[in-house]
């Protein structure tokens, strides 16, 4: 079953093409990475496909359902307001900076959506978070603040803060980018956790030997076009020039 398709996405932003006619689809179970140099549009992708941008032209559906839909002129025509909201309730994103409330606790931070987007209880929500918390290791963290953890730590709250929606699609955006290397392999051990329980997940990394062991696809673009996709293996045996030198710069040939 197809969670995510996106067939034909462009973006610009003023004069500059950032997309230029991307087409994937991820289904349920699955885990595809995305890689490429910086500037060339990886992250857009997430942003359009979670809707914090919206994509100048082609489609965008989640399990079936337009989210936003080209029209004859080509121009992306997105759904009612009503629609968009029950559609982003399929997936969850976390941020490469955390993006938590630095004014409210851990459990706050996990319980907040929840309550506001779902409309479930107190209770169930806080049942709900301490049991994420448990499972990524924070059980005594509830009543922290983001300024007293590490950021391997926040960024472990940021993935339970996405989970405790209880998304089919879990996006994240370089979720290492921001953390030192023992703190980056708490939060990739997390990830692998999550891939194992068959979670669905798009990853926007720059992390080579975690995309390779991890990822069921991987999609290599540049100058806002995929250049290359193909299995974890295929990418990291391939011919083309252009990836062999890309992947060679993180240690790997």
């Amino acid at each position: 079953m197809k969670i995510l398709e996106i067939k034909n996405m462009k973006k610009s932003f003023g004069n500059l093409e950032v997309l230029k006619g991307i087409s994937l689809s991820v289904n349920e179970g699955e885990v595809l990475s995305i890689i490429g140099p910086s500037g060339s549009g990886k992250s857009t992708i997430l942003r359009c496909a979670t809707m914090l941008d919206h994509m100048d032209e082609g489609d965008l559906l989640y399990l079936d359902e337009y989210a936003a839909k080209s029209t004859q002129g080509g121009k992306s025509i997105y759904s009612s307001k009503q629609d968009l909201k029950r559609i982003r309730k399929n997936f969850g994103l976390v941020f490469q900076n955390f993006n938590l409330f630095p004014h409210y606790s851990v459990l706050k931070n996990i319980t907040e959506a929840p309550i506001l987007v779902d409309g479930i209880s107190k209770k169930e929500a806080e049942l709900r978070a301490q049991s994420l918390l448990d499972k990524l290791g924070l059980a005594d963290k509830s009543d922290a603040f983001p300024y007293q953890l590490s950021g391997g730590q926040q960024q472990r709250v940021s993935i339970a803060r996405a989970l405790a929606l209880q998304p089919k699609l879990l996006f994240f955006d370089e979720p290492t980018s921001a953390l030192d290397p023992e703190l980056t392999s708490e939060v990739l051990k997390v990830i692998k956790e999550l891939a194992e329980e068959k979670m669905t997940m798009v990853i926007v990394t720059h992390e080579m030997q975690f995309a390779k062991e991890l990822s069921d696809r991987i999609i290599f673009i540049e100058d806002g076009i995929i250049q290359v996709e193909g299995s974890s293996k295929e990418i990291f045996n391939t011919d083309n020039a252009r990836l062999k030198e890309f992947i060679g710069k993180f240690g790997h040939k």
